[in-house]
């Protein structure tokens, strides 16, 4: 089944329509191999003359959040970003809390300790996600400048 199909069979199940506006939204999430927010999105969307609302666009996210296709990543002070997990292998971030840089890495120590203490607690871990927040390389440079 195609990320389209289950994300059909997502709003049915829910009890929703298919819009065209919905089918805009989600082609264009699946069309980027990069995170993104929602207003980049319905920006792209407009400039693509696709017939979509802002409110659409953030309301289409939600449900694409819920359906499990699309992870929402909090960069702090209401702004999120977005990437669709399907397709991707499974990664980690480092989330910069001054420019809103995301370093995505891989750690199978980090994996494997996670396996452990599950097991350890007789839990089935279903998925996860690890997200870091800080400050990245290049800004602590730029911080260290600007007090010289």
């Amino acid at each position: 089944m195609t990320e389209e199909e289950k994300f059909v069979q997502f709003l049915r199940n829910a009890g929703l329509k298919t819009t065209q506006a919905r089918r805009e939204v989600f082609r264009e999430v699946f069309s980027r191999h990069q995170h993104f927010d929602a207003d980049d999105l319905y920006l792209k969307l407009k400039e693509r003359g696709a017939p979509v609302s802002r409110a659409t666009v953030y309301r289409t996210l939600t449900l694409l959040v819920s359906s499990g296709l699309v992870r929402k990543m909090d960069l702090g002070e209401g702004r999120s970003t977005f990437e669709h997990v399907l397709g991707h292998p499974h990664h980690d971030h480092l989330i910069c809390l001054k420019c809103s840089r995301i370093i995505e890495f891989n750690n199978p120590a980090i994996e494997e300790l996670q396996k452990g203490i599950c097991a350890y607690y007789g839990f089935k871990m279903l998925s996860h996600s690890q997200e870091l927040y800080g400050i990245c390389e290049s800004c602590i440079a730029e911080e260290e400048s600007d007090v010289d």
